[in-house]
């Protein structure tokens, strides 16, 4: 073996022992640095005669060359290795379900929100609006209630700090004074003034909590004034109501004598089940009645010449009713294990 054989030959092997590219390059320091032993023999060319050196320089570079072929076949392995590594790191495995983007759907109170407003605008009645903030005389004394009265107490109430008579909301019962003095406003010089039909569907607050309660709840509340609007008209309404949205006309529904500060006369609403463990167990759903003539004069109505019924129910415990749901909270919790069953 000639002696620029045993130098590629040390070169292939010290280039193949490189585990990494800084061992690489040391070792092609070796060979090809400064000091290393292929440029100390281009160094000692000078010394030879001219035909020697020609021999000479073109036996060094053919071993140079060589070398050099080597060192980059050994830095291509080494990059192949590293990719593949990396690669092996940042694999993907296509067989896995893809992420997606996940598909949103109503809250269940929302969805039950929609169903009411469906059922009473396919019978004329519009949906109204009003703040959440009110004041005491839309929220109580326009609705004949009166001073003494326990809703008024602070234990039932939230009322806000520093602004007194400035409360939230108990009721979306104020809507319906809202509307009836705007409805009067607009037929003033009116001979006869049309129907009033809303419902006023929103949030409420009270100061209670436990399974079937919440210190903010839905409420949605109904009105019909008009001439010659009765009690038989509003259990007719009621009745037809609850058979549609709860989807049967088997449904037993009772009117029970009660007291309202802003109806006269004044009854609870029940239904009974039809089937499952509650079948015939009796459920007060709602509370209605005529609407009080001090009621009616505070909205700018004429009670002498105008009735009219209301009803309120509360939009969480009928959806609760509809899906079978017994803890109020599930609603308010975010939890999308409950909120997913919902969104189809």
């Amino acid at each position: 073996m000639s002696h620029f054989d045993q130098i590629l030959s040390e070169a292939q092997a010290a280039f193949a022992a490189a585990a990494d590219v800084p061992a690489l390059e040391q070792a092609k320091a070796r060979f090809l640095g400064k000091s290393g032993s292929l440029t100390e023999l281009l160094k000692g060319l000078g010394k030879l005669d001219p035909d020697a050196r020609r021999a000479a320089g073109a036996e060094i570079n053919q071993c140079k060359s060589a070398v050099e072929a080597a060192l980059e076949a050994r830095r291509e392995a080494l990059r192949a290795s590293q990719l593949e590594t990396q690669l092996r790191a940042e694999a993907l495995d296509v067989s896995l379900p893809g992420r997606g983007m996940g598909v949103g759907g109503l809250h269940p109170v929302n969805r039950t929100l929609e169903r009411f407003e469906t059922l009473f605008r396919s019978i004329g009645f519009e949906v109204a609006d009003g703040p959440e903030i009110e004041g005491d005389w839309h929220n109580f004394t326009a609705l004949n209630t009166p001073e003494n009265h326990p809703a008024r107490s602070m234990h039932d109430t939230f009322y806000l700090q520093d602004a007194p008579g400035v409360l939230l909301r108990t009721h979306t019962s104020p809507v319906q004074i809202r509307s009836m003095q705007a409805h009067a406003a607009k037929y003033a010089d009116a001979d006869v003034m049309p129907e009033l039909r809303i419902i006023a569907p929103g949030r409420v607050y009270r100061v209670d909590s436990d399974a079937t309660h919440s210190p903010m709840f839905h409420q949605v509340e109904g009105l019909w004034i008009g001439e010659n609007i009765s009690f038989a008209g509003l259990k007719g309404v009621i009745i037809d109501f609850l058979k549609r949205f709860f989807e049967t006309d088997e449904l037993q529904v009772r009117f029970r004598p009660s007291f309202f500060p802003f109806t006269e006369p004044s009854a609870e609403i029940d239904f009974a089940f039809m089937s499952g463990p509650n079948k015939g167990r009796w459920l007060e759903i709602a509370g209605c009645g005529m609407v009080h003539p001090n009621v009616l004069k505070n909205g700018d109505i004429d009670a002498q010449r105008y009735t009219g019924f209301a009803f309120g129910m509360g939009l969480d415990r009928l959806t609760m009713l509809r899906y079978g749901i017994n803890d109020l909270r599930l609603f308010f919790e975010n939890d999308l294990r409950f909120l997913t069953q919902f969104k189809d």
